[in-house]
């Protein structure tokens, strides 16, 4: 996630650079005729690009705000999960005897929840940062799970019924676990379908042929017929604020590919492993995860 309200001048460049570069090789080629050919150029009316760049921006504005809406709801899914794992410690420690030797297995397993599943969504080895927070032979068992994240809540559920079984939950207590656990189960059900809708590809290309076209139509009308010294900045420039904004909303609509503009999922996986060791009286707790220049993952 990005936390800083300027971003590098390198950073922004690295996005849009190829598309940049394609624009400034369209603006040289379509000024060779003009220059050499100019008696037979007729000039373009430049009511035709000023009506593209609003269907451009209009479009642009709308995928900006989907995408948004994927992110945001990603966010807001990891704020449920955050609070579920809280509350998940909380009402073991309410039901059960205070020295019940599961609720510090079922914590870890939580937190061990929590990390394998953003490392999941991102495409990540599932069992990094697992070690010491699960058992050996629980690891093997889940060897078998072609969703590790799945097999965890699994095995929290197995714990629920064995604390059942033996006396240790009532059934009341048993129901409010069961809606904790299936909350969680919802959340991560929601992190996969963002994870795996493609947003259209086809809507991007479409409208990375209109930036071009209205880059095109703009270097052909009268308005625009300036020394190539002058031109070629202005339609670079002018391109640049439609691919930035673009190529933000791309990276958007995506928010577990491992990149700075993604779902703080490791951050939130490690606070969320902070309180819920302080909750079981924890004191060898891990450090916060540090911002990465100008972004946190």
């Amino acid at each position: 996630m990005i936390i800083k309200p300027v971003l590098p001048i390198k950073y922004v460049f690295n996005e849009i650079k190829v598309s940049l570069l394609v624009v400034l090789l369209i603006v040289l080629v379509t000024d060779i005729p003009v220059i050499f050919f100019s008696h037979h150029y007729t000039e373009i009316p430049l009511t035709i690009p000023t009506t593209l760049g609003i269907a451009i921006s209009i479009l642009i504005s709308f995928k900006v705000n989907q995408s948004y809406d994927r992110w945001w709801e990603a966010r807001k899914i990891w704020g449920a999960i955050v609070n579920d794992s809280r509350t998940l410690v909380m009402q073991l420690k309410m039901y059960t005897e205070t020295d019940c030797p599961m609720i510090k297995t079922m914590a870890h397993r939580q937190i061990a929840w929590c990390y394998s599943l953003g490392q999941s969504l991102r495409g990540q080895d599932p069992y990094d940062n697992l070690k010491g927070l699960i058992s050996e032979e629980e690891l093997k068992k889940l060897q078998s799970q072609n969703n590790v994240p799945l097999g965890i809540l699994d095995l929290q559920t197995d714990s629920l019924k064995e604390l059942y079984d033996e006396g240790k939950l009532d059934k009341f207590s048993r129901l409010q676990l069961e809606e904790t656990m299936e909350r969680l189960t919802a959340s991560m059900g929601k992190c996969e379908r963002i994870k795996n809708t493609v947003f259209p590809t086809t809507y991007r290309k479409g409208l990375h042929l209109a930036i071009y076209l209205f880059v095109i139509f703009l270097s052909l009308t009268e308005p625009l017929n300036l020394s190539i010294f002058i031109e070629v900045p202005v339609l670079v420039i002018l391109s640049m604020v439609f691919f930035f904004l673009e190529k933000a909303a791309f990276r958007l609509q995506d928010p577990f590919e491992n990149r700075p503009t993604d779902t703080p999922v490791t951050s939130i996986s490690r606070t969320i492993d902070i309180n819920i060791k302080q909750l079981i009286g924890e004191t060898n707790l891990p450090k916060p995860i540090e911002p990465e220049d100008f972004y946190i993952m």
